[in-house]
């Protein structure tokens, strides 16, 4: 038998590294003798909620057995501020400047140095936005983002003006886009306009809202998509 694929999982915004981990159980049951997930959280602690609407994330998924269908206050995580005096973010958000990427992006880093190598990288919602952002790095020849592939679910361009730089160039990594097409959250021409960043890019969509898919609907998918990087 192969290797499994280590794959490092980034979670989206108002998740941390250990709901996200409940979250996508479903995911890690269907790929377990493909491939080993693991989780960080991010480092900007995320004030409560005061609102919801589209590019403002908030569970949709029904949770599984046994977990909290919502966050607790104080427990939510962020990559980054589209509003750093609010310290709050809205992916439609259109901004000069943001708070707190560099921040998640030595978080990453560390992690993945620490606990790689690493086979391919996965993200949810702002953390598949922040991992589009790493895959341009990595073509850049940034040392601490070297993988394989990776695999945004509900993805999308950063809004920030001082992220534009990370969409000015193709970038050739594999890559598998995942999106729903009744995502009240990240509507889906969000995820595909992130997806023509990327050069081949593979798109699966489903019938679903803002949350991971792992039923039998995507399973082929995401098997033929990991087969190409497995150790033979």
């Amino acid at each position: 038998m192969a290797p499994l694929l280590r794959v490092f999982c980034v979670h989206g915004y108002r998740q941390d590294e250990r709901s996200f981990r409940e979250r996508t159980g479903s995911l890690r049951k269907l790929l377990k003798k493909r491939a080993e997930l693991l989780y960080v959280s991010a480092p900007l602690r995320v004030p409560s909620l005061t609102g919801t609407g589209p590019g403002q994330e908030q569970e949709e998924q029904a949770p599984a057995a046994g977990t909290r269908a919502v966050e607790t206050e104080g427990d939510g995580r962020g990559w980054w501020f589209s509003n750093p005096e609010e310290e709050s973010f809205d992916a439609l958000d259109k901004v000069e400047s943001c708070k707190g990427l560099e921040e998640s992006l030595e978080t990453i880093g560390k992690a993945m140095t620490e606990l790689g190598p690493f086979d391919g990288i996965m993200g949810f919602s702002q953390g598949a936005a922040l991992v589009s952002m790493i895959c341009a790095l990595g073509q850049q020849g940034d040392p601490r983002f070297q993988f394989n592939f990776a695999i945004l679910v509900a993805g999308f361009r950063s809004r920030c003006k001082l992220h534009d730089h990370f969409y000015k160039e193709s970038i050739i990594l594999p890559t598998l886009h995942v999106f729903g097409e009744t995502d009240r959250v990240i509507p889906g021409e969000l995820s595909r306009e992130l997806s023509t960043t990327f050069v081949n890019p593979v798109v699966l969509t489903h019938t679903g809202g803002h949350f991971v898919p792992a039923s039998a609907a995507q399973k082929q998918v995401y098997f033929e998509f990991l087969e190409k990087f497995e150790k033979k």
